[in-house]
C-alpha cells in the first residue's frame, strides 16, 4: 500500500527522534550505572529499549507504506554534565518527540490515515504518561529532597 509523501516524510522525522532517544537513554543509563545509581540506570536502559520498540513500529509502518526508512538521521545528542542535567536533557527529547507526534496525528487525520494515527496516539500516550511523567517527577523530587538525598535514593 503506497503511503502519501507527507506521511512518509513525517514518519522518517519521527524515526530520527526515536533513534536519538534510544542513543541518549543508552548513554545516560550507562553513565548512571557507572556512577552506581542502579535505579536510574535500570530505568534509563528500560526507556532506551522502549524507544527502540517505538522506532521499530515506525520502521514497520514506513515499509508497509512502501517508503524507505532513514536510519541515518538523528537529532543532536545532549548528554548532561550531572544527573539533573541528564534528566532534563531526556525530558527535552520527550517533549520534542511528543510535539512531533501531535503534529503527526493531525497530519494523519488530514490524509485519513487512521492506522498510522492510531500508532502515533499509542506512542504519544507512552511518551507523555510514562517517559515524560517519570522524568518530571524525578526533577521534582530533586527539588523537594535536595540532590544529595535524591542521589542516595537511587543507589
Amino acid at each position: 500500500m503506497q503511503g502519501k509523501h507527507a506521511i512518509l516524510a513525517l514518519l522518517n522525522e519521527l524515526l530520527a527522534g526515536e533513534l536519538t532517544a534510544i542513543d541518549q537513554y543508552l548513554l545516560h543509563g550507562e553513565t548512571y550505572a557507572d556512577l552506581g545509581l542502579k535505579r536510574l540506570a535500570e530505568k534509563a536502559l528500560h526507556e532506551s529499549a522502549h524507544e527502540r520498540e517505538h522506532a521499530q513500529a515506525i520502521i514497520q509502518r514506513i515499509l508497509f507504506l512502501e517508503g524507505k526508512p532513514d536510519l541515518t538521521r538523528r537529532e543532536a545528542l545532549i548528554s548532561g554534565a550531572d544527573v539533573p542535567a541528564m534528566l532534563q536533557a531526556d525530558l527535552d527529547v520527550e517533549y520534542r518527540v511528543a510535539s512531533g507526534l501531535r503534529k503527526g496525528i493531525l497530519l494523519c487525520e488530514q490524509h485519513q490515515d487512521f492506522v498510522t494515527r492510531e500508532m502515533l496516539v499509542r506512542q504519544l500516550d507512552d511518551t507523555e504518561m510514562d517517559h515524560a511523567y517519570f522524568l518530571e517527577k524525578q526533577l521534582r523530587l530533586i527539588g523537594l529532597t535536595g540532590l544529595p538525598n535524591y542521589l542516595q535514593s537511587q543507589l
